[in-house]
């Protein structure tokens, strides 16, 4: 008989071999690890860039360790844009997209998921039909709105027209379907709760996960948001960090690519901090809602 196959009294069966796994289990590390190297090799390249001068820069071959340049090019940086005013702006801007976008979006989802009224399935499709439409067809009309409302050079265009997005809507709409049974809402109408108090009382606990990792992604949006911004303000006050950034080039196209970079460090530091703290996190419900 096979000496890899064993026989019993209830029959015969493979036998696997002892260390048969290890070199396929070799050659995925080896993969992950070269795709995990190919995938930070920009932020590391970016920190060098940071550190360096704009003539070393462009040198050949590339100089592949970090410069000592790293605080003089973040003193160019803060001579040319006000730092401090801009992070604080965009601190305001994404927060205050984050509360706003997971409220609306979360009870409009519920209400498309659970409550039943004509029209709904309809009306769900008309918020989705809004997707295929690319973002520069609402510009113009967008900003002839605001104008007329006196928004412009504030914040408000740039929290109130993402407040009930239609992916937001779909997102939670989805979610909520599959954590909220119409057995709870049911028992909730026994106990006399209107809309409001339902949202609140059985819809929001259920619902707090997808509220979390959309607000997560809401924030990165809101952060790295550019020609919108570009377009509603123009105070240099009121600048956002890539708006703000965008100033850091020179007369006539002249760029300090060590400058900028610098600068777009700089700007990416919120987000690095962000994801390092809730990363276990949003692993965690990804692998909960595959699961479910």
């Amino acid at each position: 008989m096979s000496a890899d196959v064993q026989e019993t009294d209830r029959g015969t069966y493979p036998v696997r071999k002892r260390g048969g796994g290890r070199r396929p289990q070799v050659g995925k590390h080896l993969l992950l690890l070269c795709a995990a190297l190919v995938s930070l090799f920009p932020f590391y390249w970016l920190l060098i860039m940071a550190t360096s001068s704009s003539g070393e820069v462009f040198k050949f071959p590339p100089r592949l360790i970090p410069g000592t340049r790293l605080f003089e090019n973040l003193g160019k940086v803060s001579d040319a844009v006000p730092l401090g005013a801009t992070f604080v702006n965009s601190l305001v801007v994404a927060l205050s997209a984050v509360v706003l976008t997971g409220f609306l979006c979360s009870l409009g989802g519920f209400v498309f998921a659970r409550m039943r009224f004509p029209g709904r399935d309809k009306l769900f499709g008309c918020v989705l039909a809004t997707l295929v439409f690319p973002t520069g067809v609402s510009l113009a009309p967008s900003l002839q709105i605001y104008s007329h409302l006196g928004w412009i050079n504030t914040f408000l265009p740039l929290i109130v027209p993402g407040a009930a997005s239609a992916f937001g809507l779909f997102w939670m709409r989805q979610y909520a379907v599959s954590a909220i049974p119409y057995e709870l809402i049911e028992a909730a109408r026994l106990d006399g709760c209107g809309l409001l108090r339902m949202y609140w009382h059985v819809a929001l606990p259920a619902m707090r996960p997808a509220i979390a990792s959309f607000g997560i992604f809401t924030f990165m949006w809101s952060w790295n948001d550019y020609l919108w911004p570009l377009l509603v303000l123009n105070d240099p006050q009121k600048y956002t960090v890539p708006v703000a950034l965008a100033q850091l080039k020179g007369a006539y196209g002249n760029i300090d690519y060590s400058v900028v970079t610098a600068g777009t460090l700089i700007g990416a530091i919120p987000l690095i901090v962000l994801f390092l703290f809730v990363r276990k996190w949003i692993f965690r419900n990804m692998v909960a809602g595959a699961v479910k």
